[in-house]
């Protein structure tokens, strides 16, 4: 079903209580992100109910609504149009929005910070990694050989640069000046830190990666905000820009390239190690535990994780099993579906799982948790288990050698083949990784099943 976005938009403004109520706008790959000055003027169940849209999800200061991928994009652009983001909330909604924000914890609100950084990233780590695995199959077959170098620069610029779009979205992210934690970031790539020295070692351009930009970006954004509260006006223009540069540069240099780099490298044998030893292990617990992440919100503390590991390796070896999780889900859903189909109880909960389970093929997880396994209690335990026996085959194979990684994050399910990277060629790699699905469908599948109490919990949620 084709979703007008501009209808879309003007049929979820008024469910969040319009215009006035709304602080803020945004949007990841699947959601609407919006800030609320009166979360309780939204109407939940009726937003549930507007066509396109997947779910709705409140965390923190957050109110969220699930619309896919791709649409998301084009529903937020509309919805921009119809808000005005500045406007002062209504009488009284002021103590209640901050009352939101202090129930917020730290943590918390450091990941969702973490990932408003990350996030705008990923349809250029999506776009880049297809045509790097486009440009990688010519190359091994000897296809269009005057085509693939044109590919390969195509597809390696945004990674040679992404330091610089890192330190970009931090400063904007932490109040300070864009282009300045840009010009900061920068440092980290510029090929002359070859001739400079630290801590009795030679930097490399690149040394430190995102994290190195991170940290830098950061850091000009502290020296910035400490600058204008002390220059004057008057040489403001000229002495801030200048001395957030140069402290944050020198400090970037001689500090905090060498840092970031030793925790970059150290990420990337962590990641190395774990699968080479506990393969199965390592699988089971990371593919067991990522629905709950999700849920909580603090799978975000990973994005930066996976973008090390593709800028250091090529790919992150960790995405796929976690992809797990989303086919453990689907097979949860599948079992939800058939123990309900001869029961007048869960006709919403089947109508539900239709409309979701292709989003969940693809690896667009959230309508199936907060649709279906959720509201039901156990199915979300045995789509962990899913999850786990996925996890654990690809940790398997990890474990004797055949890694299976991904170019890009973002996608799951199958979304993900075209992402695919490994070391033992492409349809090794293919297969391990379908093998990975197939047997976190299976398990999920059976676990909910036999396990999942789906009539009990299905009566109890028709009498609630």
């Amino acid at each position: 079903m084709r979703i007008d976005s501009s209808s879309t938009a003007a049929a979820i403004l008024p469910l969040v209580g319009g215009p006035a109520n709304v602080t803020s706008v945004a949007h990841c790959m699947t959601r609407l992100r919006l800030g609320l000055a009166d979360p309780s003027r939204a109407d939940e169940a009726a937003l549930r109910a507007v066509p396109g849209v997947l779910g709705v999800v409140v965390d923190g200061d957050s109110y969220q609504v699930v619309l896919g991928p791709g649409v998301v994009t084009r529903v937020t652009a509309e919805f921009e149009k119809l808000t005005t983001v500045d406007e002062p909330p209504s009488r009284g909604a002021e103590p209640k929005a901050a009352r939101r924000r202090s129930d917020a914890t730290p943590l918390k609100r450091a990941l969702r910070r973490l990932a408003a950084v990350f996030v705008p990233l990923i349809p250029a780590l999506i776009g880049c990694g297809i045509l790097a695995g486009l440009g990688g199959l010519l190359l091994n077959a000897g296809w269009l050989p005057g085509l693939t170098p044109a590919l390969a620069a195509v597809a390696s610029a945004f990674m040679a640069l992404i330091a610089v779009f890192v330190g970009y979205n931090t400063a904007k992210e932490f109040g300070g000046t864009p282009i300045l934690g840009g010009a900061v970031a920068a440092i980290v790539v510029h090929p002359g830190v070859a001739k400079v020295t630290a801590f009795g070692v030679t930097l490399a351009p690149g040394q430190g990666g995102v994290l190195g930009a991170l940290a830098a970006a950061l850091l000009a954004t502290c020296v910035e905000r400490w600058c204008r509260g002390r220059v004057p006006a008057t040489l403001d223009v000229l002495l801030t820009p200048t001395v957030t540069v140069l402290v944050a540069g020198l400090g970037t240099l001689y500090g905090l390239m060498y840092a970031a780099g030793a925790v970059s490298s150290a990420i990337g044998t962590a990641a190395n190690w774990l699968l080479a030893t506990t393969g199965p292990f390592a699988g089971l617990v990371l593919g067991g535990l990522f629905l709950p992440l999700v849920m909580l919100g603090l799978h975000q503390a990973l994005i930066p994780i996976h973008t090390t590991l593709i800028e250091q390796q090529g790919h992150t070896a960790l995405l796929p099993i976690l992809a797990m999780a989303g086919a453990g889900q689907v097979g949860a859903a599948v079992a939800v579906y058939v123990r309900l189909r001869h029961s007048g109880l869960g006709a919403s909960i089947r109508t539900t799982i239709r409309s979701a389970l292709p989003a969940g093929l693809l690896g667009v997880g959230e309508p199936l948790i907060y649709g279906v396994s959720l509201p039901l209690g156990r199915p979300f335990l045995t789509a962990c288990a899913g999850g786990a026996a996925g996890g654990a085959f690809v940790g398997f194979f990890a474990m004797l050698g055949d890694k299976v990684g991904a170019t890009a994050i973002g996608p799951s399910g199958w979304a993900l083949f075209p992402l695919l990277a490994g070391n033992r060629g492409l349809g090794t790699t293919a297969a391990i990784y379908a093998g990975g699905l197939l047997t976190g469908y299976a398990v999920g599948f059976a676990a909910t099943y036999a396990f999942g109490g789906v009539r009990a919990a299905a009566a109890t949620a028709h009498s609630s």
